[in-house]
């Protein structure tokens, strides 16, 4: 009987070895660049031509108070001879009150892009997790990692895949 435990006992340490190498054997991993959607998705590109429309007219404001500036310095710069003083006191108040208008203007600006984009590249972030997700469990993954990994074989990149459901849902709407 002695035989037969040490048997018994070989065989079941055989069985409970090999039991998490065939797990694993059948575990399906798959991972997702998410800085290349963001590169590459047309979601994300539809998001950069909706800013760049949304602030393009902020935007020249801006660059139109710069051009002001600019030539109300080139006047007092080539009329330092022939203006009065109270002339170029009157054009140096007003650059200053100028370039004051045109940093706080740009400060503004740029807070109000930065917020907007920051927003807006959350809700993409989200619907991008909601396909990846969608994705995975579609096609039958166990683990799906985003970024965070060092090396992965292209045999379980699977971000070209999620990059074309996300082309096809956007052309659908």
């Amino acid at each position: 009987m002695n035989a037969m435990t040490r048997t018994l006992a070989a065989l079941l340490l055989a069985t409970l070895a090999a039991a998490p190498a065939a797990a694993l054997a059948e575990t399906r991993i798959g991972v997702v660049k998410l800085n290349l959607l963001f590169e590459e998705a047309p979601q994300a590109m539809a998001l950069q031509r909706s800013l760049t429309e949304e602030f393009a007219p902020r935007e020249r404001e801006i660059r139109a108070k710069r051009e002001e500036l600019v030539a109300i310095e080139k006047r007092l710069e080539e009329g330092q001879d022939f203006i009065s003083d109270d002339e170029r006191r009157r054009l140096e108040q007003n650059f200053r009150d100028g370039q004051r208008d045109f940093q706080r203007a740009q400060n503004e600006f740029v807070e109000d892009l930065n917020l907007r984009r920051n927003e807006r590249l959350g809700e993409l972030q989200r619907l991008f997790i909601t396909e990846i997700q969608a994705y995975g469990q579609a096609q039958g993954y166990d683990l799906v990692l985003v970024e965070g990994f060092i090396h992965a074989s292209d045999t379980i990149d699977i971000t070209r895949q999620v990059l074309q459901v996300l082309q096809r849902r956007h052309q659908g709407g």
